[in-house]
């Protein structure tokens, strides 16, 4: 068989040959005529060739129940091979950029930099002025220590409580 020669191709050349031998008066048995073929099936095809072999009896075995055999390993094989390439197909791509790409997504960065660093000011500044000046923010554990907390602590409070804002 030859490297890029599929099965029907390969019968149709062996069996031109086989009827030339018989016009010149060479004929075979039809087991002779396997052997022949499984013999000139090259290596990648060892393993149908071997379970062939293995499950039946070369001698009783017709040729078109070979052939068709070895048609259904060639559709399995090629499917096998093209889900391999497939496989191969597959590979990682990289992004190529500029230079004028690059100055695009560092100022993209550095002006959400500067937002942040902007947000983060006034959010600080809020916290330090007037309104967070005198509040306690207390957990579920600091509860006790409210309680617990000095009596002119509270007096502090109910001042503060009763203030009235005139701005």
């Amino acid at each position: 068989m030859k490297e890029n020669e599929t099965i029907v191709e390969m019968i149709t050349r062996f069996t031109d040959i086989v009827n030339g031998l018989k016009a010149l008066g060479k004929t075979y048995k039809e087991s002779e005529k396997v052997m022949k073929i499984l013999r000139s099936l090259p290596s990648k095809w060892h393993a149908k060739v071997t379970a062939i072999q293995a499950v039946k009896n070369l001698t009783k075995i017709p040729m078109e129940e070979l052939i068709g055999s070895l048609m259904t390993y060639e559709i399995n094989l090629t499917k096998k091979l093209q889900e391999g390439e497939d496989k191969k197909k597959k590979s990682i791509t990289l992004k190529a950029t500029t230079k004028e790409e690059e100055d695009v997504e560092e100022k993209k960065q550095s002006e959400e930099d500067d937002d942040l660093t902007l947000i983060t000011r006034k959010l600080n500044k809020y916290m330090r002025g007037e309104r967070f000046r005198g509040r306690r923010f207390t957990s579920r554990r600091d509860l006790s220590k409210k309680e617990s907390s000095s009596h002119s602590d509270k007096e502090k409070w109910e001042e503060k409580r009763d203030l009235a804002c005139f701005k």
